[in-house]
């Protein structure tokens, strides 16, 4: 099929992700162990300055800075004083008055020099203890929030659909061990939960499959009767038509349940290669309702089941077809790689979709306008069970719509 080009659009804002945000610098995230350690940290520096100004207020009361000397010279004969400390002090000093100011000022330079010098060695040893204090701090921080590191690692293994997976937190009985054995506890019941959820789809899956295959069987038979009555052909392609519906409501619901849990066996798939089947699946639909299918389809290979990534473009393709314009409507499916991310781009004319109603396609048996009523375009499945196959690989889904009618469905997948 050759790719018609497109007409110029402007490209769709790309959706904002909270959880892809990184910060600058990952190493000052804000963690507990880095708060504890600057609360231990934080309390040591602070009785540290407070005992360090009380200390310099003791000792600048116990030298009485400022006050007059213990002595002062009366009367002297032959006086020669020197000091190298103290250069006001001179031998020719010609009076006692002026000799014991001298003296005075010394006096008080020292104890300043003193009081300086217990200021400046106090204030190092402070900073080494603060340095030491931190240290010790997040050493012991690491230890006490190690059981949370080991809660966290198995939180993160049962995320990837390993339910077996056990924290099984020995050491006293505290809050931690007693948050771990609550999350074995609530851990035991999911596993218990999930595995009667996959007996329950197993057993559905055959229960339900059969009858509607025998239905179709015996319709097909009597259907292939050429001397079977008009009235009875047409009331077997009603309910031909009708047990196929079902079989479609049922395939729909089980591919459901399946795909809301995480995808555990992963291999290659190439988006564009799964794009091109979609669209040559859907092509002659296509052509009988006069839609055009274009774009350009580059190579975006994920990690992820085939089947259910082919599902996923089959559904937004088959869509994009059935709920469109009568005349000159197109059908435009894009996947390219964007910031590390495959993409798959799947844009329409169609009916005008209002913005607060994108929301409600994503649900079961919901449809533009319409809630749980019949419809000969599908099941109300289809974007239900794209959301949860995209969510099952690690990705999402949005929709926007278009200037004009029609959505614009973008697809993004972890690479």
């Amino acid at each position: 099929m050759a790719a018609t080009p497109a007409p110029p659009q402007a490209p769709p804002k790309p959706t904002w992700d909270p959880r892809r945000v990184e910060p600058p610098f990952p190493w000052l995230r804000p963690t507990i162990r880095i708060r504890l350690t600057l609360l231990y940290g934080g309390m040591f520096l602070i009785a540290g300055i407070l005992l360090l100004s009380i200390i310099y207020l003791l000792a600048a009361q116990a030298i009485n800075t400022g006050n007059e000397p213990p002595f002062k010279i009366v009367d002297a004969n032959q006086l020669s004083v020197t000091s190298d400390n103290c250069p006001a002090i001179k031998s020719d000093t010609p009076t006692f008055s002026q000799f014991n100011e001298a003296i005075s000022a010394c006096i008080d330079q020292q104890r300043r020099v003193a009081l300086d010098d217990l200021l400046s060695r106090s204030l190092l040893a402070l900073l080494g203890l603060a340095v030491i204090a931190f240290a010790f701090g997040y050493a012991m921080a690491g230890r006490v929030l190690s059981p949370l590191g080991r809660i966290t690692r198995t939180a993160r293994a049962v995320a990837g659909s390993d339910l077996s997976r056990r924290i099984e937190l020995d050491g006293p009985d505290d809050e931690l061990k007693e948050l771990a054995d609550t999350f074995d506890e609530m851990l035991e019941r999911l596993q218990r939960a999930f595995t009667a959820q996959q007996r329950f789809v197993g057993n559905a899956s055959h229960e339900l499959r059969t009858p509607l295959a025998i239905n179709r069987t015996l319709l097909e038979v009597h259907l292939s009767d050429p001397n079977a009555p008009v009235e009875l052909q047409q009331l077997g392609k009603t309910l031909l038509a009708t047990n196929e519906r079902s079989e479609q409501l049922v395939e729909g619901l089980l591919l459901l349940a399946r795909s809301d849990n995480q995808i555990v066996e992963r291999k290659p798939v190439d988006l564009a290669e799964v794009a091109e089947q979609a669209v040559d699946q859907v092509h002659a639909e296509a052509e009988a309702k006069g839609v055009v299918i274009r774009g350009e389809q580059k190579p975006a290979v994920v990690q992820g089941n085939g089947v259910l990534l082919e599902r996923i473009a089959l559904n937004l393709v088959q869509n994009a077809v059935r709920y469109n314009i009568p005349e000159g409507g197109w059908v435009e499916v894009t996947t390219e790689v964007q910031h590390g991310q495959a993409v798959l781009v799947v844009s329409n004319t169609g009916p005008v979709v209002p913005a607060y109603e994108i929301d409600n396609l994503f649900e079961p048996f919901r449809r533009l306008r319409t809630e749980r009523t019949g419809s000969d375009k599908g099941v109300g499945l289809g974007l239900s069970i794209v959301r949860s196959v995209a969510r099952a690989h690690g990705g999402h889904i949005s929709a926007q719509p278009r200037e004009g009618g029609g959505l614009v469905m973008r697809v993004t997948l972890p690479i």
